[in-house]
């Protein structure tokens, strides 16, 4: 790339598919249940409720269709197994192209959501530990510290200050994303994924990414092209 940024990744829908997350937490939680309650298909009946939208109370309706009583004990520890379980997923193949075919010259950093025992199990699974040389966990941050608060964004300037590139955040959710970011001078890319899970509009201009790419293959094309114009 002639324009050199450090690139800030996103994580869930961006350098893998989300989906996969939730099919490796369901399968952990339905063998849990065919051991400790005898209770068969009970992945199935949860992917089958993502598949159709459904993101909230998963497990509350998926132990109705299984004909089995939701008390909050179980449905609790349901939730522990989901979001402690040691996922089974996989980079994307263009995220492995692009993190494979990258300058080592150029470092990397990593701002992504959500409790950070759980993500970082993410990243163990897909091997970014090592290769993304900056990880921010907002979940390890405390309370109200989640995207779109700046702490996460402030902690990778402080970091990245030293190499004097501009600063990129890649990521899939307009909802959240790409507001702060774009307030604090960085350039923002949304990846949009077919499979990906929040397919949402930005509720502002001020929520709108500056670029859109499909895959990581048009990641390096892009930004060329942004950092011209922006």
């Amino acid at each position: 790339m002639a324009a050199r940024a450090l690139v800030v990744f996103d994580l869930d829908d961006t350098l893998y598919l989300e989906r996969d997350f939730a099919v490796s937490g369901f399968k952990a939680v339905g063998k849990w249940l065919l051991q400790e309650r005898s209770i068969n298909g009970f992945a199935d009946v949860c992917i089958g409720l993502f598949d159709e939208g459904g993101r909230g109370n998963i497990f509350d309706r998926a132990l109705e269709r299984s004909g089995v009583a939701a008390d909050a004990r179980l449905v609790k520890s349901l939730v522990e197994i989901y979001r402690g379980h040691e996922p089974s997923i996989s980079l994307a193949q263009d995220s492995e192209r692009y993190l494979a075919n990258r300058s080592r010259s150029e470092p990397l950093a990593l701002i992504t959501d959500g409790l950070a025992e759980t993500q970082s199990a993410k990243v163990r699974a897909l091997g970014l530990e090592g290769v993304i040389e900056r990880i921010v966990y907002t979940g390890a941050l405390g309370p109200g510290f989640g995207k779109p608060h700046p702490r996460a964004y402030e902690l990778v300037e402080a970091w990245a200050a030293p190499f004097g590139l501009p600063l990129v955040y890649v990521a899939d959710n307009p909802m959240k994303d790409f507001v702060t970011p774009r307030a604090r001078g960085w350039l923002t890319v949304q990846i949009k994924r077919p499979e990906r899970v929040h397919k949402v509009d930005a509720p502002s201009e001020d929520h709108c990414p500056h670029g859109v790419i499909c895959n990581l293959d048009e990641l390096d094309v892009r930004l060329e092209e942004l950092m011209e114009i922006c």
